[in-house]
C-alpha cells in the first residue's frame, strides 16, 4: 500500500512553476516513455528509436573507448536543479556519485514522464547510505540511459525517520514512482507513520546549489548544507554500447 501526501491538484505553485521552468531550461530532447511510466500511463506512445549521437561537448575527454563529459550545469532560473548541458542520448551511461549526503537528504534523478513534463519518473534515488533503487548491474553510481529524454538532478530534504517505527531504519527507502517534477513522495511503513509531518513539508523546495566546478572529466556540485555530488556522462566512442554498458570504463 502506498501513501500520497498531497494530490497533484493540491501541490500549488511549486510543481506548476517547476514544469514551466523545466520545459524552458532543460536541453531539447525527444520524449520517450520509461517502462515504469508505461506501467501507470495507458495509451502511451511507443519509445522512439533514436540515431546514435556522439557526445561532443565542452569538458570532454576520451578514456577506455568512451567519450566522457562533465558538461552539466545549473540554470539561473532553477538554482536547485542540475541539467546535462546536452540532452542525454540512448546508451549514454550517467555516473552520479554522492560524496556526502546529510541524513535527512535525498539525491534524486528524474526524467519527464510526459511531453509537457507535468509528471516525472524517479530513475534513481540516493539517501545518506547509498542508492535505494539500483536495478541494472547492481551498480549504485551508474545509470544506463535507455532512451533520449529530459533528465534532471536535485537534492530534497525530508523529515528524519529515526524513531518513526520499529525496524524502519534511519531513512526512507521507497517512493512513488511518478509525481510532479521535483517532488518526492515516500511510501511504506515509515511514510504511513509520518504522514502528518510529511504533509507539512510536501511543498518544501529543493535544496539550492551553492557551487559548481568542472574537475577534468567530472562535474562537482555542492549544495547548501555541504552535500557534494560528482557527475559525469559516458558514451561508447565508436559502435554500439557494450553489453556491460552499466559498468562503463574503469574509473
Amino acid at each position: 500500500m502506498t501513501m500520497r501526501v498531497k494530490g497533484v491538484s493540491q501541490i500549488g505553485g511549486l510543481a506548476a512553476g517547476a514544469v514551466a521552468l523545466l520545459m524552458a531550461a532543460a536541453p531539447v530532447a525527444a520524449i520517450a516513455q520509461d517502462t515504469a511510466a508505461k506501467s501507470t500511463t495507458h495509451d502511451a506512445p511507443p519509445s522512439t528509436d533514436l540515431p546514435r549521437v556522439t557526445v561532443t561537448a565542452p569538458y570532454t575527454t576520451i578514456h577506455g573507448g568512451y567519450v566522457i563529459s562533465s558538461d552539466f550545469r545549473v540554470d539561473p532560473r532553477m538554482p536547485s536543479v542540475v541539467f546535462p548541458g546536452q540532452a542525454l542520448q540512448q546508451d549514454d551511461i550517467l555516473s552520479i556519485r554522492p560524496v556526502h549526503l546529510n541524513p535527512d537528504e535525498y539525491l534524486v534523478l528524474q526524467e519527464c514522464a510526459q511531453a509537457d513534463c507535468a509528471q516525472a519518473a524517479n530513475v534513481r534515488v540516493w539517501n545518506s547510505a547509498g542508492a535505494v533503487n539500483t536495478y541494472v548491474g547492481a551498480n549504485s553510481e551508474r545509470i544506463w540511459i535507455k532512451h533520449e529524454n529530459k533528465y534532471f538532478i536535485f537534492l530534497k530534504r525530508l523529515p528524519l525517520v529515526t524513531g518513526a517505527c520499529g525496524g524502519c531504519g534511519d531513512s526512507f527507502t521507497s517512493f512513488e514512482p511518478l509525481s510532479p517534477p521535483m517532488t518526492l513522495y515516500p511510501t511504506g511503513q515509515a511514510a504511513r507513520m509520518m504522514q502528518e509531518k510529511l504533509a507539512e513539508h510536501a511543498d518544501d523546495p529543493a535544496i539550492p546549489v551553492v557551487s559548481q566546478t568542472h574537475e577534468e572529466s567530472e562535474y562537482v556540485v555542492r549544495f547548501e548544507g555541504g552535500s557534494t555530488v560528482r557527475i559525469k556522462r559516458m558514451h561508447a566512442a565508436n559502435g554500439p554500447a557494450p553489453d556491460q554498458a552499466p559498468g562503463g570504463p574503469a574509473s
